[in-house]
């Protein structure tokens, strides 16, 4: 298991989250397609926030069961908070986020999001 560090472009939020990466998810609902984010799921206790949760900024749309999280300076998209199907509490990382990925090594599932 390998512990990775991300932060957004200024670093008004920085976290850590540790698991296996193998692979990412790409979705191509109205949001995840503006945003262009590569996403690795993890369950919540994996992951752990450096800057204080009043650094976040949050977008929710359509059932608002996605937290949807960036940073209000520069903008960019970090991380979401949701629950899985069985109800676990998951976060999704923007992979482009995280230090020393290599994305375009990862395999990619592309998920439909535009169809739910």
């Amino acid at each position: 298991m390998q512990t990775y560090k991300g932060s957004c472009h200024c670093g008004h939020i920085s976290f850590e989250v540790e698991g296996d990466m193998e692979k990412v998810i790409e979705c191509n609902c109205s949001m995840c397609q503006r945003k262009g984010a590569k996403m690795w799921f993890v369950p919540e206790p994996a992951f752990r926030l450096l800057t204080p949760e009043e650094n976040l900024a949050t977008y929710t749309f359509n059932t608002h069961r996605i937290k949807h999280h960036f940073c209000p300076d520069c903008g960019i998209h970090a991380f979401g908070q949701a629950r899985d199907r069985e109800g676990k509490p998951m976060v999704s990382i923007n992979v482009r986020c995280l230090e020393d990925v290599d994305i375009e090594a990862l395999p990619v599932h592309r998920f439909d999001g535009r169809s739910l």
